[in-house]
């Protein structure tokens, strides 16, 4: 598992060798709340190949967004990420406002 310092992250994918195959993740890191509204460039982008799904536990504030196909993960501590057997799982520390 990996644990990163990250205020939101945006969760996205991109098709693997086969199209019919298993896709790459892709988890972008960044310093601010809602960057996909400003086209912010992240701080980091973690690509994980032949993922079958993400899993997203124990954070409650997250937002999918139709027009870019991203789910998007705001007021974050830390956020870890761990894989296994093809399947992504999201933890972390989320300060939410009141």
């Amino acid at each position: 598992m990996e644990t990163y310092a990250s205020k939101s992250v945006v969760i996205s994918r991109k098709p693997g060798k086969d199209r019919d195959g298993p896709w790459t993740a892709m988890i972008s890191l960044f310093d601010e709340n809602n960057p996909h509204l400003k086209a912010k460039v992240p701080l980091k982008v973690v690509e994980i190949p032949k993922v079958e799904k993400v899993r997203i536990k124990e954070l409650r504030n997250v937002s999918y967004y139709l027009r870019g196909n991203d789910i998007v993960i705001n007021n974050l501590v830390k956020i870890n990420v761990e894989t296994k057997e093809g399947v992504v799982t999201l933890t972390g520390i989320q300060e939410l406002p009141k």
